[in-house]
C-alpha cells in the first residue's frame, strides 16, 4: 500500500522537481532582463520581442512537440517493458528533430530580413539571425529531455535548464552592453545611433541564448552518454524480440506530433498575431513610431517577462502530467488518471491564485523593484493582466492533460476557436474603446480564459471527470484575498514609518512579500485547503509540515 502511495504522487514529485528548476529558470532570467533592460531600453526591448516571437514560432514548429512526443511513447512501452523499442524511438525522434531544426535554421537565415519587415521591426533582424544556430540545438536537447522525461525523471531536464539560463544570464547581459556600445558608433556614422544601438544591444541579448541552449546540451548530452548503457542492458535482457520497424516509428511519431504541434503553435502564436495586429491598428490610429515601439517593448520585455514567472510552475507540471497520464492509459487504469489530473490541478491553482492577487496588489511596488519603472502604463497593465496567470496556468496544464489522454486534436480544436474570438476581441478593443496596449492584455486574459473552458469541457466528456470546487478554487482565493489585505497594510504601515530612500522602499516590497507568503501559508491550512498528505508533495513539503506542527496548524 506504501509503494502504491508512493507511485501515485511520484509524478508530483518529479513535476515539483522540474516546476523548481522552472521557476529558478524564470527566475534568473527576469533578474538578467533588468540591468538588459536597463542597457538596451524599451526600444532594444522592443526589437528583442520581436525576434523572439519569431523564434518561438520556428521552435514549436520545428522541434517543441517532440519531446511531448518521445516522453509520451517512451512512458507507455516503458511501462509495458519494451526497452528495445524506446531506443528506437529516442534514435528516430533525434534523426526527425535534427532535420526539421536545420530547415527552421535555414529558414531564419534567409528570411529574417522579410520577416522583420512585415512585423514592422526591420532593425529587429540582427537579433533573430542571432538565434538562428538555437534552433538546430534545442532540436537535439528537447528529444533527449523527452527521452529522460519519458523514463520518470526530471532531473536532467531541470539541471539542464538552469545551467542554460546561468550561462544565458551572463552572455546576454555582457554582449548586450558590448553590441550596444558598438551599435552607438554605427549608428552614429549612418546617422540613426538610438536605434541602432537597440538594435545591436538586442542581438547581443540573444546571443546568450544560443550559448545558453549550446551550455545546456552539453550537459544533457553528457548524462545520456553516461545513461544509455543502462537503457542497452534493459534491451539486452528483453525476452521479446519482436519490434516495431523504423519506418512504422516515424510514422507514428509524426502523427502524433501533428495534433501537438498544430496546438502549441496555434496556443502561442497569439503572441506574433497580437504584434501584428496592435501594431498596424495604433499606427493607423496615428500614434509616433516611438510610442508603439516603447508600449510593445513594456509589454513584452516586462509585463509578460514578469506574468510568464509563476508559469513556469504550470508547464512543469504539464511536462510530468503527459507521461503519467499515458501510463495510466496504458494500464486502463481511469481511476488513477483521475487523480492525477486532480492533483496537478490543485497544486497549480493553490500556486497560481496568490500569485494573482499578489501581482495585482503590489502592481507597481514590483515594477518599481524590478525596473525602476513605476509609471501609470506598467502599474495598470500588470494590475490588469494579472488574472491571465490563473487562466493561462490552468490552460497549460489542460492541454498536456488531454496530450497524456490520447486526445491531441481536442487542443488543436480548441486553440483554433480561441485564437479567432481572441482575435476579434482586440480588434474591437482597440477600434471601439481606443484601449491601445491595454487591448493585447485584456485580449490575452480572455484567449486564456476561454481556453480553460473549452479544455475543461473536453477533459469532463473524455476523462469523466468533475473538478472539484471548493479546495481547488474557493478556499485558495479566499486565502488569496485575506493575504492581499495584509500585503497592502503591510506596505502601506512600513511606507508611513520610512519612504525618503528608493532602497528602503524596495526592502519593504520584499518584506512585504514574504510577509503575503506567510499569511498565505496560514490561512490555507486554517480554511482546510491543504492537509497533511498534500503537503509533503510539495517542493520542501517536510519542512512545510514541521512549521506547520510547531505553530499548531497541523496535527
Amino acid at each position: 500500500m506504501a509503494q502504491k502511495r508512493r507511485g501515485g504522487s511520484e509524478f508530483i514529485v518529479q513535476g515539483s522537481i522540474l516546476a523548481i528548476a522552472s521557476i529558478a529558470s524564470r527566475i534568473i532570467g527576469l533578474l538578467y532582463r533588468i540591468p538588459m533592460t536597463a542597457i538596451i531600453g524599451n526600444h532594444g526591448n522592443d526589437y528583442y520581442a520581436s525576434a523572439f516571437e519569431v523564434y518561438n514560432i520556428m521552435l514549436l514548429i520545428s522541434s517543441y512537440s517532440l519531446p511531448t512526443a518521445v516522453s509520451k511513447f517512451i512512458s507507455g512501452y516503458r511501462a509495458v517493458g519494451d526497452y528495445k523499442t524506446v531506443k528506437k524511438i529516442y534514435k528516430c525522434a533525434i534523426v526527425l528533430s535534427l532535420s526539421s531544426g536545420i530547415v527552421a535554421a535555414l529558414i531564419v537565415l534567409f528570411g529574417a530580413s522579410t520577416i522583420t519587415k512585415i512585423l514592422k521591426t526591420p532593425l529587429s533582424v540582427y537579433a533573430l539571425l542571432v538565434l538562428a544556430p538555437a534552433l538546430i540545438i534545442l532540436s537535439v536537447m528537447g528529444v533527449l529531455r523527452g527521452l529522460f522525461q519519458g523514463m520518470g525523471t526530471m532531473v536532467p531536464t531541470a539541471f539542464s535548464q538552469i545551467i542554460e539560463q546561468i550561462i544565458n544570464a551572463i552572455v546576454s547581459v555582457t554582449f548586450a552592453y558590448v553590441l550596444f556600445k558598438r551599435g552607438l558608433k554605427v549608428g552614429a556614422v549612418l546617422g540613426n545611433a538610438d536605434d541602432y544601438a537597440a538594435a545591436f544591444g538586442a542581438a547581443g541579448g540573444t546571443l546568450g541564448t544560443t550559448i545558453g541552449a549550446l551550455a545546456g546540451l552539453l550537459f544533457i548530452g553528457f548524462i545520456f552518454i553516461c545513461f544509455k548503457p543502462a537503457i542497452t542492458r534493459l534491451a539486452r535482457k528483453q525476452k521479446s524480440t519482436e519490434t516495431i520497424p523504423y519506418r512504422t516509428l516515424v510514422r507514428i511519431l509524426i502523427l502524433t506530433i501533428v495534433p501537438v504541434l498544430l496546438s502549441t503553435t496555434i496556443y502561442n502564436i497569439s503572441g506574433i498575431v497580437d504584434q501584428a495586429i496592435f501594431k498596424n491598428i495604433i499606427a493607423a490610429q496615428g500614434y509616433a513610431e516611438q510610442n508603439i515601439s516603447d508600449f510593445w517593448g513594456v509589454y513584452a520585455g516586462k509585463y509578460k517577462l514578469l506574468i510568464n514567472v509563476p508559469l513556469a510552475i504550470a508547464s512543469a507540471m504539464a511536462a510530468s502530467t503527459v507521461p503519467e497520464l499515458t501510463a495510466a492509459f496504458a494500464h486502463k487504469d481511469m481511476k488513477i488518471a483521475r487523480k492525477k489530473t486532480y492533483q496537478a490541478t490543485r497544486f497549480v491553482m493553490v500556486i497560481a491564485l496568490p500569485c494573482v492577487v499578489g501581482l495585482a496588489v503590489l502592481a507597481k511596488p514590483i515594477m518599481e523593484l524590478l525596473f525602476n519603472d513605476g509609471t501609470r502604463l506598467t502599474e495598470n497593465m500588470l494590475v490588469a493582466g494579472a488574472i491571465s496567470v490563473a487562466f493561462y496556468s490552468l490552460s497549460t496544464l489542460t492541454n498536456g492533460i488531454l496530450q497524456g489522454i490520447d486526445r491531441l486534436n481536442e487542443p488543436v480544436k480548441n486553440a483554433i476557436i480561441a485564437l479567432i474570438l481572441h482575435c476579434g476581441v482586440l480588434v474591437v478593443l482597440m477600434y471601439a474603446f481606443d484601449l491601445n496596449i491595454y487591448a493585447v492584455v485584456y485580449a490575452n486574459a480572455f484567449y486564456a480564459f476561454l481556453m480553460c473552458i473549452l479544455n475543461g469541457m473536453a477533459i469532463r466528456r473524455y476523462l469523466r471527470y468533475r473538478q472539484e470546487i471548493l479546495r481547488t478554487f474557493i478556499i485558495p482565493s479566499i486565502a488569496s484575498a485575506i493575504m492581499g489585505v495584509a500585503v497592502y497594510y503591510t506596505r502601506f504601515g512600513l511606507m508611513m514609518l520610512y519612504s525618503d530612500r528608493a532602497i528602503v522602499t524596495k526592502i519593504w516590497t520584499v518584506i512585504s512579500i514574504f510577509v503575503g507568503a506567510f499569511v498565505y501559508f496560514i490561512f490555507l491550512i486554517l480554511l482546510r485547503g491543504l492537509n497533511a498528505e498534500e503537503m509533503l508533495h510539495f517542493p520542501k513539503g517536510h519542512v512545510l509540515l514541521r512549521i506547520s506542527r510547531k505553530l499548531h496548524l497541523i496535527k
